[in-house]
């Protein structure tokens, strides 16, 4: 038990919410019947738009703030400190769902990512609201939904995939609450904004 809670922490680093959209991305490409019938050049491309948008670009600004003193800490940050992060997360995936994924050629993904968008615009309203939810959670459980719509969706044999997604959200939430980062209530509001904002946009797209 106390070897558990030693590698509790790794979760909040491996299942840190900059890194979310990337493994979303990169299981959609693995799994999904679509990939079949895109170019190669063009999976790449949106791979690498994706990366630099969620993650080297949100990273380089990390690291500006942390020398400016925006931001103390990579997993760890108070009401004030979330405001920027969250704005600039929002604005990159607005710009990349208007000039990278399109609804037309790859509509799942389109709607992982407008999924994201709308969590993003709900946790800067909980900031605003001076309540903390946790991101964290609204990474896990918004990527741990999609995984399981994919499976529905096409009918996939992805039990595993979806077991090992839950019991993700289950480390996530221990090593949020180990390293005394959110209480039991922010954990869950943070799970529910996660999976609302991915249920409710694959509901409206199968209608």
């Amino acid at each position: 038990m106390s070897a558990l809670k030693k590698v509790l922490p790794l979760f909040s680093y491996i299942y840190h919410p900059i890194f979310i959209s990337i493994y979303g991305t990169l299981f959609y490409f693995l799994v999904s019947p679509s990939y079949e019938y895109i170019p190669l050049n063009k999976v790449y491309l949106i791979l690498i738009q994706v990366a630099i948008l969620t993650l080297l670009l949100p990273l380089s600004l990390y690291f500006l703030f942390v020398s400016i003193g925006v931001i103390s800490s990579f997993t760890e940050a108070n009401l004030k400190e979330r405001r920027i992060p969250i704005t600039i997360q929002a604005l990159l995936l607005f710009f990349l769902l208007n000039f990278s994924v399109s609804l037309d050629e790859l509509p799942e993904l389109y709607y992982f990512f407008l999924g994201g968008f709308l969590s993003s615009v709900l946790a800067l309203i909980s900031v605003l609201l001076k309540f903390k939810a946790s991101l964290h959670m609204i990474g896990i459980s918004s990527l741990a939904t999609f995984i399981y719509s994919l499976a529905t969706l096409y009918e996939l044999p992805l039990v595993n995939s979806v077991a090992l997604s839950i019991i993700c959200i289950g480390l996530v939430a221990s090593s949020r609450l180990y390293m005394k980062s959110h209480t039991n209530l922010e954990l869950l509001v943070g799970l529910i904004i996660g999976i609302i904002s991915q249920v409710g946009l694959w509901y409206f797209w199968l209608l």
